[in-house]
């Protein structure tokens, strides 16, 4: 007969097994976490703003605003690579602060965000800011070395990849993590969360190629990414690395303080 302890065992084993399971079916579910109906019109958010669209390599046409300079236009461009929730009216205090300084901004939606079609994955979202990029440089001619790439959490990943293809004058990565299986495994540390991932978003590999100017923005009470990761991306990229005190990761601090702006503004 079976004893009630080795029942007992096996039953914590099934639903072990179970969650796992759930786990790695729809981790992307849990990773990405998109607002999913299309957005408002550029205008109503941003004044001179414009709704632009343009097409991925996949065939996938994605939503944007682009944001022109006001005031003193300093010829600089950036493009906004957000992170894994919400959409692109939840940038638009970034985008207003970063247009009064005098820069023009481009905020788009990756696939599954924003109304836009498709589904998140790391080599989808990779072909959506490259597309983003593509706009900017073939369709409204902004030249390569008045460019600066800005990736919030996720998508620091995204723009660190792509300054190692297309160089900007300079990255600014804010909140980064060294790749996402550190950050799962903190959240799961009871899970064998680096064999299960299939997205990695390895930031700390790549940063170590990329030849721009480089500016880490985190915030030193981060309670989602731990500053301890953003700092060893920025060691990797031997890049200026700016704390803000008792930033938490989705603090308005991090999203159009004076600290972050000023660092995109003076790379």
């Amino acid at each position: 007969m079976w004893r009630p302890w080795l029942i007992g065992l096996g039953c914590l084993v099934a639903v072990a097994l179970l969650l796992v399971s759930l786990l790695y079916a729809f981790q992307r579910r849990i990773i990405y976490l998109p607002a999913t109906d299309p957005v408002p019109a550029a205008a109503s958010f941003l004044l001179g703003a414009r709704d632009v669209t343009f097409d991925t390599a996949d065939g996938i046409r994605l939503g944007g605003w682009f944001v022109p300079a006001r005031g003193t236009d300093t010829g600089f461009t950036v493009l906004v690579a957000a992170g894994n929730a919400g959409d692109r009216s939840m940038r638009a205090p970034l985008a207003h602060a970063l247009s009064g300084r005098g820069l023009s901004v481009l905020l788009f939606d990756y696939r599954g965000f924003g109304g836009n079609p498709g589904s998140p994955s790391e080599e989808g979202l990779t072909q959506d800011i490259r597309a983003a990029h593509r706009f900017l440089t073939a369709e409204l001619g902004v030249p390569q070395d008045r460019l600066r790439y800005y990736g919030e959490s996720l998508g620091c990943s995204l723009v660190t990849k792509l300054a190692t293809e297309r160089p900007p004058a300079a990255l600014v990565l804010r909140s980064p993590f060294t790749d996402l299986p550190s950050v799962g495994q903190l959240q799961y540390p009871f899970l064998p969360v680096r064999s299960l991932l299939w997205d990695r978003f390895p930031v700390a590999e790549d940063v170590r190629r990329v030849t721009a100017p480089i500016t880490v923005v985190y915030g030193d009470a981060d309670s989602i990414v731990p500053p301890e990761q953003s700092v060893e991306v920025a060691a990797a990229g031997r890049a200026r690395a700016v704390p803000v005190h008792g930033a938490d990761h989705n603090d308005r601090s991090l999203l159009d303080g004076d600290q972050l702006v000023d660092a995109v503004v003076n790379p």
